[in-house]
């Protein structure tokens, strides 16, 4: 492959003929196999239906920023999607466009994803994954809810939605890969794929992500959707259920609305993020006019071949500018009985969900603070061997939702979660990431987000809640968690 660089101007990036050959084979034998299938007509859901996948992997240049690249080059209302932990070896995804889409709602939505994209990467002509997120991917996000984001804000965004990407960058250390992909029907030909595939790569830009204006024009009006006296009586209400022995733990939420004289920017705003929060896993996710974005601290799962790895992350406090004082913050938390017990809940219920899918189950004995930018967590690191392969999409839906972003027991925190809250959490709380054709992958919770609309932000943070919860500090957590990004939105 060529890449012609240059930080504002114009980039190229063709295929080299060896390549080219490769793809134009590859769509060939998809063509084919797809009309073997006879099933064809036309796109949309019929080309979902008798579709076949083909891709082709190649290197490009290591100065290739893949976020920037797809905020700089995406079409007006194409899908796109963004992730990275720059702390992690510059780990970074990015996605452009949709070959095809893998959605589906309820209880089983984990599951029906998971079987539609299994079926899509066997019958896929690519080349193997070599590298963490590179070849043939699937990339997007769930719900909290089995139906959530029924909301008209959250149109888009289904409560099971992955992409399969036309165009996909995956880079890990200095080591940056593209992969093109077309999903061939009955209906096309080698040619006319091949011919969409190369005009796509011929859009491709490489500059910097933006920068947030500094001087904006106008005012900003920050509101939270209900009064703070109404989540502090939700709260209230949770430790009640609680303290009658009804649950242990319900995780509580609340949305702030930030309202800019201008669209948001969402390139911008993520620039922001990956910057300021680099152990967190940065993301990115664009349907249509909106944008859901994030800097998480949790990891959910994280799946390579039998391995599997996640994270207990629960109780929190401030930072503080000095050290000593941030020091001692942290070790108040790490004494705090009320903390220890929320993430101990946590944890437990991790292990069981892994302990019937795996020959062995190992988590740290004590948890350890970890310290974001704004804010400090009590983790336990949790490792599994599986004793069978399990994709990171099922995965996912045997750990979604943990106590963390839900309650425990579930069963009885989840019908008073939204009478509690009085909102649609959407994908607020639930698994966002890829994975790939192995069915390796990671997804984080999608936490310390914000949905972005026009001029228009909802930001979004939750607290657990527990016996010893206290309604005011409870609001004051929440104010800390949002100041992850109510002052990158609100000028």
């Amino acid at each position: 492959m060529t890449t012609l660089r240059g930080a504002s101007s114009r980039s190229a990036f063709a295929l080299g003929d060896g390549d080219r050959r490769r793809l134009r084979k590859r769509l060939e034998q998809a063509v084919k196999r797809a009309r073997r299938g006879g099933r064809g007509g036309g796109r949309g859901g019929a080309r979902a239906a008798g579709g076949v996948l083909a891709s082709v992997t190649v290197p490009v240049g290591h100065d290739v920023d893949p976020s920037a690249l797809v905020f700089a080059s995406r079409r007006a209302a194409e899908p796109w999607f963004c992730s990275e932990q720059p702390d992690r070896d510059r780990m970074a995804v990015a996605a452009l466009g949709c070959a095809i889409a893998i959605e589906a709602r309820g209880r089983d939505r984990f599951a029906q994803v998971a079987a539609q994209w299994r079926a899509l990467a066997a019958a896929a002509l690519s080349d193997g994954a070599d590298a963490r997120g590179a070849g043939l991917i699937a990339a997007g996000g769930f719900a909290f809810a089995p139906d959530g984001g029924a909301s008209p804000h959250w149109s888009g965004f289904a409560p099971a939605s992955l992409h399969v990407p036309e165009l996909s960058l995956a880079r890990s250390g200095d080591d940056v890969q593209l992969t093109v992909a077309a999903l061939a029907t009955a209906d096309d030909t080698a040619d006319d794929l091949l011919a969409r595939v190369e005009a796509r790569l011929a859009e491709l830009r490489s500059a910097p992500l933006p920068l947030l204006d500094p001087d904006p024009v106008g005012r900003y009006q920050v509101a939270g959707s209900a009064p703070p006296e109404h989540y502090e009586a939700a709260v209230a209400r949770g430790v009640e259920r609680i303290r009658a022995g009804a649950l242990e733990k319900i995780v509580l939420a609340r949305e702030v609305q930030v309202h800019a004289p201008a669209a948001h920017d969402a390139a911008a705003v993520y620039g922001v993020l990956r910057e300021g929060f680099s152990s967190c896993f940065c993301f990115c996710a664009g349907r249509g006019d909106a944008a859901f974005l994030a800097a998480s601290p949790e990891l959910l799962i994280r799946r390579e071949g039998m391995r599997a790895s996640t994270l207990a992350l629960a109780g929190s406090t401030r930072r503080s500018a000095d050290p000593s004082v941030d020091d001692h913050l942290g070790e108040q938390l790490l004494l705090s009985d009320k903390d220890r017990s929320e993430q101990a809940i946590v944890a437990r219920r991790i292990e069981r969900a892994l302990r019937p899918h795996s020959v062995w189950v190992a988590a740290a004995e004590e948890p350890v603070v970890v310290k974001m930018a704004n804010i400090q967590h009590l983790a336990t690191p949790i490792r599994a061997q599986l004793a069978r392969p399990v994709g990171a999409v099922r995965l996912a839906g045997l750990l979604h939702p943990t106590p963390a972003v839900g309650g425990e027991p579930f069963e009885v925190a989840e019908p008073l979660i939204p009478a509690l809250e009085g909102l649609d959490r959407g994908w607020y709380a639930g698994p966002v990431g890829w994975t790939d054709t192995n069915e390796d992958g990671e997804f984080c919770v999608a936490l310390r987000c914000a949905l972005l609309r026009g001029p228009l932000a909802r930001c979004y943070a939750g607290v657990g809640v527990v016996r010893d919860s206290d309604p005011a500090a409870e609001l004051a957590e929440t104010d800390v968690k949002l100041a992850a990004l109510l002052p990158v939105l609100a000028g």
